[in-house]
């Protein structure tokens, strides 16, 4: 089982001071991954729903620190060796698809081939109009950007019209360094997404609060990708693992569900004292798991 932490560029005001001693920390503690995930803008009201809680908000507010993902990431990447580096999840269908397969390939690069690149079609319109992309139909606009930024990885002439893209006749390097691209992880509950998963993923990024409610999703993604021909045990399970504190018990519930990797959000590890909780953390549960493969692959 790999443990990451997720939520390093989420309300982090101190980040300038306090995010490299912590990623340093975790890195020591034998942390898999960190994760970020990605808001340009909260707006200060909102009609659109956030589907992965029960009050439809997401927890920070407009004023709340929300640093971009990738530019964390590189920031950390600079000052690590070992630690996975991951986007828990970035909105594909509203950035531009050739500037992030550019700066996707350059951090994988620049990393040595630490970047675990999650993505999503996004929930919240309201950023959409405010990025000035439609918000309508970015499922098919996630899909054919995916196809087309693998094109720019695989270091061959890019061609790819469609109708969102008209590319022709260029290469764009740096290629990453893992081959043939970074893991992608599609995250959603959707059964678009479960599907897209199945069809498009290397692995699957679940929001679920709870072992119980992950083993429901996890039928349909089984039952999806048995539709696309696909082998489930092919597909890496990343989730939240938001009752960390039940330890080693916890830890096996999820792993019998063929969970890969759990991620401790932060948030809810600062409650209290974080240094007090991170020692715990790693007595009751990072001290008894065997170092990760990946892990010891960029060592």
């Amino acid at each position: 089982m790999k443990i990451g932490l997720f939520g390093v560029n989420m309300g982090q005001e101190d980040a300038p001071a306090s995010l490299l001693p912590l990623v340093a920390k975790v890195e020591k503690l034998g942390f898999e991954s960190v994760w970020t995930g990605e808001h340009v803008m909260i707006p200060l009201e909102y009609g659109s729903r956030y589907p992965f809680n029960s009050s439809g908000k997401v927890s920070i507010p407009p004023e709340g620190h929300f640093s971009d993902p990738l530019v964390t990431l590189s920031f950390i990447a600079a000052h690590t060796t070992r630690l996975r580096l991951g986007t828990g999840i970035n909105l594909l269908p509203q950035s531009n698809p050739l500037l992030l397969a550019k700066q996707v390939a350059s951090l994988d690069f620049l990393s040595g081939g630490r970047l675990l690149l999650g993505l999503g079609v996004g929930w919240l319109a309201e950023e959409f109009q405010a990025m000035g992309v439609p918000f309508a139909g970015r499922g098919k606009r996630f899909d054919d950007y995916l196809t087309a930024m693998k094109k720019v990885w695989s270091g061959e002439v890019v061609d790819h019209n469609s109708e969102f893209l008209q590319w022709q006749g260029f290469k764009s390097y740096p290629l990453p360094s893992q081959k043939p691209h970074p893991p992608i992880i599609i995250g959603g509950h959707s059964r678009a997404a479960l599907q897209r998963t199945a069809v498009m993923g290397d692995g699957w990024f679940a929001f679920a609060k709870d072992a119980g409610e992950l083993a429901q999703m996890l039928v349909q993604l089984r039952g999806a990708a048995e539709v696309a021909g696909r082998d489930p045990a092919s597909i890496e399970i990343t989730t939240l693992w938001r009752q960390f504190s039940d330890g080693m018990a916890g830890l096996e519930a999820y792993r019998e569900l063929g969970v890969a990797r759990l991620l401790v959000p932060l948030g809810l590890l600062a409650r209290g004292n974080l240094e007090e909780n991170l020692a715990r953390l790693h007595e009751e549960i990072l001290s008894k798991l065997s170092p990760s493969p990946a892990a010891d692959a960029v060592r």
